[in-house]
């Protein structure tokens, strides 16, 4: 029991060697029960926030260059409300559309694909059995047929949530908008019920603010940047949902080593439904071949050299427990917080470090 309680003490004293790692790690835990606990309710909050985070890296470009604050938050938020207006009235219906036909194509695929996998007893006798193919080709459709029916569904759900959009249409520009301007005013209010002592919290935010910052908006050009070079190469080659797979593209690099891979998938076979094994078909995997090599070699080096130095091991642990955390939003910000728990475990103050600095400081005075 004796050494249960030394353990104990000693891991204590190990893990909260100060008061400043007590005050640390108390901020750290309300802030996390209040984004856990809060975090259906307060989404728009946080997604402003996240927005005008990344936009105030713009304004601030401005103001760099002598231009007042407030008109360059109003020049920045009209083309965020320029931007919005194009993904909604221009750029969603669209997706929408090539999303419904797609899925109403599915059974058609799969009464193709059925005949394929038919043929292949024939070919292979002593591998594939005739039985267990109609049972998988039997098994394939029916959860073709109920994943499209499942799509089609949510869809038209999630299109007449009316109270949902209204509050993201109008709520949240409305939040981006006082969040750009009145920046300075809610840094000041919130730090006036923050620890006077917060060594920890600016060493951590100044290496986030650092990483954070530049990978989001590397990532966002990234984004950018292969679904526009994707969309124009799928139109010029005629192939066909060239809007919704592109978006495809343009998500894909979102989630690190599977997202190139996933996103194969559906432009293979649209590709190959469409126009069979033919030269045709071979070109378009040459071209999209050529746009991941271009995304691997060229785009990511330039956009994200020494951002992020974080093990690969440690990214895909990330993905997997934030995904199944917060779903979408959490893979998308899945490399951030692996930033921000990189930064904690950093700057965080161990034993030997405390006695370290109190060493040098004993020096000093001598």
């Amino acid at each position: 029991m004796k050494n249960i309680v030394d353990w104990i003490s000693d891991f204590t004293r190990r893990v909260l060697p100060n008061a400043q790692a007590v005050s640390f790690a108390l901020f750290l835990l309300v802030t996390s029960m209040l984004v856990v606990g809060l975090g259906k309710m307060l989404t728009p909050v946080y997604a402003g926030g996240v927005i005008a985070y990344l936009l105030d890296g713009l304004v601030m470009m401005a103001v760099r260059r002598r231009v007042p604050r407030l008109a360059a938050v109003i020049v920045v938020f009209l083309l965020f409300l320029a931007f919005l207006a194009f993904l909604t009235f221009l750029v969603l219906p669209s997706l929408y559309q090539q999303t419904i036909q797609l899925v109403q194509q599915l059974p058609a695929w799969a009464t193709r694909l059925q005949v394929l996998i038919m043929e292949l007893p024939e070919r292979y006798p002593d591998m594939i059995s005739e039985s267990q193919l109609i049972e998988f080709s039997t098994t394939l459709r029916r959860e073709l047929l109920s994943w499209g029916q499942s799509m089609l569904s949510y869809s038209y759900a999630s299109l007449v949530s009316l109270i949902t959009v209204i509050i993201y249409v109008i709520l949240l520009p409305l939040l981006v908008f006082f969040f750009l301007k009145d920046k300075d005013l809610i840094l000041t209010w919130v730090g006036r019920y923050l620890p006077s002592d917060r060594y920890l919290s600016r060493k951590v935010w100044r290496e986030v603010d650092l990483q954070i910052g530049n990978y989001v908006r590397g990532k966002f050009i990234e984004v950018l940047a292969l679904f526009v070079t994707s969309f124009i190469t799928f139109s010029l080659m005629g192939l066909n949902y060239a809007l919704l797979l592109s978006v495809f593209m343009g998500i894909s690099v979102i989630i690190p080593y599977v997202g190139a891979t996933l996103v194969t998938f559906p432009v293979i076979l649209v590709a190959f439904f469409q126009w069979g094994a033919g030269d045709q078909f071979g070109y378009l995997v040459l071209a999209y071949a050529i746009l991941q090599i271009v995304d691997a070699v060229a785009l990511i080096p330039i956009l994200f050299s020494e951002v992020v130095n974080i093990h690969p091991v440690a990214i895909i642990v990330a993905i997997l427990f934030f995904g199944g955390l917060w779903g979408f939003w959490g893979i998308f910000f899945a490399i951030p917080l692996a930033t921000l728990v990189n930064a904690v475990l950093n700057a965080w103050p161990h034993t030997e470090r405390v006695l370290t600095t109190e060493s040098e400081t004993v020096a000093d005075d001598f």
